[in-house]
């Protein structure tokens, strides 16, 4: 009978959270358990380089669902739960205190960690990482004004978070060891666009070198890059990437390969496996190739997608990539993964902050960034889904109407 099963869901995330309610909005009437590591309900992620970091948010109002509304959908939550083994055989999966849980069907939403940075020194209280609420809370507490704070890492995590902690009176000194920005996510044009939109902004910006090791009498005190040079700093936040936190999934005998692999409907090897969100590299047809995605949109719309997997009326997930990011008063956004764009064309100014990058494969959209300008990167959407020809010319041109491109 449907109300004899139990689901249970490793992982009190984003997707988690999604599986969760969609297996209540589909009808499922048996025990739901929702098992996570944090002291937390699933919360947003994003606000974490942000809101939550300037302290204009409280823990409780990043939740996706209050307590009351989780008990009011029956689904149970086990929190401070460490899972550290599936056991297939039975259908059980085992805690860290040692309890055993049967499942007739179970979801794995873990997510990612960060990538800890391998030099001596990074574990000196004053070193950071930003993934989870406990980070943001540690270093909100940890900085104040004329603080010096190193964020180790020019990628969008780090670049949120150096203008967050500028806004906050910090003297932000961003390290990156390639020669640019973003530069496996966004085009040259672009990366160059972010350094000088940062630099104006106060944040100092180091490119093309990194961290030979952190240095300090129990407490961060100084950084000693590759040059010999010294940077005095109390604060250094780490933001290298993260790793798929799929070794539950290895370690049961599923399929993994940079993250838990999943068909398009989020089911893994095992039939009565699913997964979602962070932790899975799945196909996208759109894209024609598999993907592992870091993003909000992606939690969410996979953990639904799992969920009915679960219940046996899975759909095919196959979305358009879709990122967002808040830098000091610029919004950007980006949609698609681009690899081979033939050319780049830029419709705006970028001097007034205010543009959209194309990029342009065989006369097709194949991605798009924009600053300040949700309203044509909505249009190159539809342009992109729907294969439309443009020209560059088209794109550039202030007089063309993007919408108009829609009609041919």
């Amino acid at each position: 009978m449907n109300e004899d099963r139990t689901f249970l869901i490793i992982g009190a995330s984003q997707a988690g959270g999604w599986v969760a309610q969609t297996l209540r909005h589909e009808g499922f009437e048996g025990k739901v358990i929702l098992i996570g590591e944090e002291p937390y309900l699933p919360y947003e992620r994003p606000p974490l380089s942000k809101a939550a970091l300037l302290g204009e948010v409280t823990v409780d109002s990043t939740y996706f669902w209050s307590q009351e509304t989780l008990d009011e959908a029956n689904i149970e939550t086990q929190l401070n739960t460490r899972v550290i083994a599936i056991d297939r055989n039975v259908k059980e999966i085992v805690t860290e205190g040692g309890t055993r849980m049967g499942y007739d069907k179970l979801a794995i939403t873990t997510g990612a960690r960060v990538r800890e940075l391998p030099v001596e020194g990074a574990d000196l209280p004053g070193v950071f990482y930003l993934r989870t609420m406990e980070n943001t809370l540690a270093i909100r507490d940890a900085v104040k004004d004329g603080t010096t704070a190193m964020i180790v890492g020019g990628g969008w995590i780090g670049l949120e978070c150096a203008a967050t902690l500028t806004k906050l009176g910090c003297n932000a000194i961003v390290i990156e060891s390639a020669d640019r920005l973003c530069g496996r996510a966004v085009t040259p044009e672009i990366s160059d666009w972010m350094l000088e939109f940062h630099t104006s902004h106060g944040v100092d910006v180091r490119l093309g070198t990194g961290i030979e090791k952190f240095q300090g009498a129990g407490q961060l005190e100084r950084a000693v890059l590759p040059s010999g040079d010294t940077i005095e700093c109390s604060v250094a936040v780490v933001g290298i990437g993260v790793i798929p936190n799929a070794e539950l999934a290895r370690d049961a005998g599923l399929e993994v390969d940079n993250g838990i692999v999943v068909d398009d409907r989020a089911c893994t090897s095992d039939s009565d496996i699913v997964a979602a969100g962070d932790v899975t590299n799945h196909p996208n047809a759109l894209l024609g190739r598999r993907i592992r995605l870091e993003s909000y949109e992606n939690a969410q719309n996979q953990g639904i997608i799992a969920g009915k997997a679960m219940l046996n009326k899975a759909e095919a997930y196959s979305e358009l990539p879709w990122f967002w990011s808040d830098q000091f008063d610029a919004n950007l956004q980006m949609i698609g993964l681009p690899k081979d764009w033939e050319e780049t064309v830029t419709r705006g100014d970028k001097d007034s902050n205010e543009f959209v990058t194309f990029y342009l494969k065989d006369g097709v959209i194949d991605g798009a960034i924009s600053v300040n300008n949700p309203r044509d990167l909505r249009i190159a959407k539809r342009l992109m889904l729907g294969k439309k020809q443009v020209t560059a010319a088209e794109l550039i041109n202030p007089e063309t109407k993007m919408q108009g491109l829609l009609k041919r």
